[in-house]
């Protein structure tokens, strides 16, 4: 366990030492901070969009899905295709107006578009509500990755307790670029860790997945067919949760700010085209999930299943290569969530709610101290109300699906208009608050998202036709 503990920590520090390196040479003002100076090529984007996505949730919350509900796991597969598909369209016409607009967040697009400050604060709340939970995935799921590969030596809160601090030190240095480098060491890592262990148990247990899979099949009939282990999670359930997640997949504050550090609309399409490779991998960490569901029966925490299968299986010092991979991959999408909340909390919030004379070094001065304040919160969350990390991310993809009628309709149709998005917004939420909170989800075989979202879709668009069209736009 020493030799995985010194494979972790080192990987982890030199990590963390490449992230603030990323930001020596660069003037730091809030543009270069948040988006990179629009500068990023094919590569880099690549790199850094899968690190926002690809997270802890892939290691963990996959397999253990996997591992105790069967069949509605096959939903996490596909959205990602749909969402990459859906981006080729949208996101190319997003970084147009980003860059004739100067954008840099999600709330500057609903600012500028919708010529409202309020509508851009409500938007930014709501975003930094979401984002909180799936920062607390991050640090959750980093916590559990030390303490299985220490066997029990290191205390989870005190491996996210280091991690919180190496973070916000390359974040609060070097911003997004700092991010993306580091995104290079996790997705090499990972990738590497997915295909190996993937492959690797269904053979060394079973000779292949095809005798893998007859055995799960005769000891689990219905285990992979709708709804699985789960039956609240039917075939409405499956393909509700689908919409939600592909059509929201780009609405995450991140994903959507990220998309403006592009150097062209050319590189956003061509980063739709290659994207779908990393839904691979993916497919491979269901492997292990069932892999481990016969091996190892009867853990209590599913999203155990993958660290618990690669202890049994493999020596220390490969589980310390996979702890590694498992926690830079949770830093990368930690330190990209942390800086675009504490940038709409200043920004979108305090600025242009509050403070619009505010000078952009003041605002980039105080995003750095609110990295602090954000990473303190779902520190907090992550040790004293820890969750499944599944339901913490589609709790999120709920909030965030919310955004897209005002995003796609805002690009695409010049009637849409400000009340429409305003009350096409507060009926989605309080429709998802209302089913969430009564313990209605899923809500007629459907996910309570869903719902909200269809709420949305139709008050927006049937105010936008009773009502003033937006008077700001995009010329």
């Amino acid at each position: 366990m020493n030799t995985a503990l010194i494979i972790i920590f080192a990987v982890v520090i030199f990590s963390s030492l490449l992230g603030i390196y990323a930001g020596r040479r660069v003037k730091m003002n809030l543009e270069n901070w948040t988006v990179g100076g629009r500068q990023f090529g094919i590569i880099i984007i690549w790199l850094l969009m899968a690190g926002e996505i690809y997270t802890t949730f892939t290691f963990l919350g996959a397999s253990g899905w996997a591992y105790s509900k069967g069949a509605p796991t096959f939903y996490i597969l596909i959205y990602g295709a749909l969402a990459y598909t859906l981006s080729f369209f949208i996101l190319p016409a997003l970084w147009k107006v980003g860059k004739r607009y100067s954008l840099l967040t999600q709330p500057d697009f609903f600012i500028k578009r919708y010529d409202s400050r309020l509508l851009g604060v409500f938007v930014a709340i709501i975003g930094v509500f979401c984002i909180i939970p799936y920062l607390q995935l991050q640090l959750k799921g980093l916590g559990l990755i030390v303490e299985v590969a220490s066997n029990g030596a290191v205390n989870p809160n005190v491996a996210i307790g280091i991690s919180f601090i190496l973070t916000c030190m390359f974040v609060y240095t070097s911003g997004i670029k700092g991010a993306a480098w580091v995104a290079i060491i996790k997705d090499v890592l990972m990738i590497l860790a997915v295909f190996i262990v993937g492959i690797g148990v269904p053979y060394i247990y079973f000779g292949g997945f095809g005798k893998m899979f007859r055995t799960l099949i005769e000891q689990k009939p219905n285990f992979l067919v709708f709804p699985g282990a789960e039956s609240s999670m039917g075939v409405l359930w499956v393909m509700s949760t689908l919409i939600l997640t592909g059509l929201g997949f780009y609405m995450w504050p991140h994903v959507f700010g990220s998309a403006f550090s592009a150097k062209s609309a050319k590189i956003i399409k061509r980063n739709a085209i290659i994207m779908p490779f990393y839904q691979i991998p993916v497919l491979f960490v269901f492997m292990v999930g069932f892999t481990a569901l016969l091996v190892i029966p009867g853990l209590k925490d599913g999203d155990m299943s993958f660290l618990a299968l690669v202890h049994k299986t493999y020596p220390p010092w490969f589980m310390g290569f996979v702890g590694a991979a498992g926690a830079v991959t949770a830093m990368v999408p930690s330190a990209i969530l942390v800086l675009f909340a504490s940038t709409l909390l200043v920004k979108n919030v305090y600025q242009d709610g509050f403070n619009p004379q505010m000078s952009e070094e003041k605002v980039m001065t105080l995003s750095r101290f609110m990295v602090l304040v954000v990473m303190t919160f779902a520190l907090i969350f992550a040790i004293f109300f820890p969750n499944e990390l599944v339901p913490l991310l589609i709790f999120g993809y709920d909030g965030v699906i919310q955004f897209f009628p005002g995003v796609v309709l805002g690009l695409f149709w010049k009637r849409v208009s400000k009340a429409g998005v305003f009350c096409g917004i507060i009926a989605g939420v309080s429709v998802l608050l209302i089913l969430i909170l009564g313990k209605k989800d899923p809500f007629l075989g459907m996910n309570a998202g869903f719902i909200g979202f269809v709420v949305n879709a139709l008050i927006t668009f049937l105010v936008s036709l009773k009502t003033k069209p937006a008077t700001g736009g995009f010329k």
